[in-house]
């Protein structure tokens, strides 16, 4: 598969070509939606649903316990759908807790400490959620110092546990970025239990980042190579491999008429960042602008005909402030019109 065709495929996957009905599906279809900077994990998910929804119709799909968010691969946050939250779990959460073990220790957290954080973050969320800064009050109150880090690591034990996830968003002026700690028992009403979670995780990760490799499914889902190779081969008549060792989904989404050659995609965005090799859809010389960086950044980009053509801010979209472009595009007008879309999103 040559690269202009790899990267219209890859478009349609991730629905930025072929937009889902709604923002749940959206979330569904890719499975776990890369999401530490909540603004930018909303985001994408908007910029890949119909009809241009605002941040307020994302933010009701967490208020309505349709998504959540949790530390489901790598350690890292991704917003899920609620149903799927338990089995894609039951697949990573193993292998994050023993990734973090050596930090925990460091830090102090032993079994006793997560059994009182455990019986007092029940007893509290019965009557309701807390945002993380009350939830480090909590733990203060029984004697734990929230400090360095502790609690959060304390809260992603919590949540690998399977115990409490992040859903309802905290109304604030302006841009929220906190959600209310729930317990998962109560705040989930269904949950999808696939017979093979493992070849469940690989298909639905090709279903929405085809065509993909085992290799580019292995960085994605924090799994081992062995683990990877295994969930392909479960997972192999389920999906079509298009070339040796490329998998794309057996069923496609239709493409959308007029779809536009220009979009301003996330911080963070899947499209980019969920493969091992990123050379596909940005040249290796842009690469180190957009990141990962030394602090872990991964910048907002621009994306021409599926190929990164420069970065741009959040914060400076509505500011008249001009994108950091690698390459002219070939329609400028099509540059600001992605980036007015995220000013309507933010700002509707």
């Amino acid at each position: 598969m040559n690269t202009t065709a790899l990267r219209e495929e890859r478009l349609r996957s991730h629905r930025l070509t072929a937009p889902a009905a709604t923002v749940a599906d959206a979330a569904g279809h890719l499975l776990a939606v890369q999401s530490q900077d909540f603004t930018a994990g909303r985001w994408a998910l908007a910029s890949r649903t119909r009809g241009e929804p605002t941040l307020r119709e994302v933010d009701r799909a967490f208020d309505d316990g349709d998504l959540v968010r949790a530390w489901t691969m790598r350690g890292t946050l991704h917003t899920v759908a609620a149903r799927d939250l338990g089995w894609v779990l039951s697949v990573t959460a193993e292998r994050q807790q023993r990734q973090g073990a050596a930090r925990r220790r460091e830090l102090g957290i032993d079994d006793a400490m997560v059994a009182a954080a455990t019986r007092a973050t029940e007893e509290r969320l019965r009557d309701g959620g807390l945002t993380r800064a009350e939830m480090f009050e909590l733990f203060r109150g029984i004697g734990i110092d929230p400090g360095g880090q502790r609690g959060v690591h304390l809260l992603s034990i919590l949540a690998l546990d399977g115990l409490v996830c992040q859903g309802p968003v905290v109304a604030r002026d302006g841009v929220s970025r906190d959600q209310r700690f729930v317990l998962v028992s109560t705040h989930i009403r269904d949950h999808t239990s696939p017979a093979d979670p493992l070849a469940e995780l690989f298909v639905r990760y090709i279903d929405g980042h085809g065509p993909a490799g085992v290799a580019d499914f292995a960085w994605w889902s924090g799994l081992t190579l062995g683990q990877a190779r295994e969930a392909a081969l479960r997972a192999a008549h389920r999906v079509d491999e298009v070339a040796e060792g490329l998998f794309s989904a057996a069923r496609h989404p239709r493409r959308a008429s007029g779809a536009p050659t220009v979009l301003a995609l996330a911080a963070f965005d899947e499209y980019y960042l969920s493969y091992a090799d990123r050379t596909v859809v940005c040249a290796p010389e842009h690469a180190p602008a957009v990141g990962p960086g030394k602090n872990g950044m991964v910048r907002a980009t621009l994306v021409e005909n599926g190929a990164v053509i420069g970065c741009w801010t959040h914060a400076n979209a509505g500011r008249g402030t001009p994108p950091d472009l690698f390459v002219e595009p070939a329609d400028a007008d099509a540059v600001t019109a992605a980036l007015a879309r995220f000013e309507r999103f933010i700002e509707g």
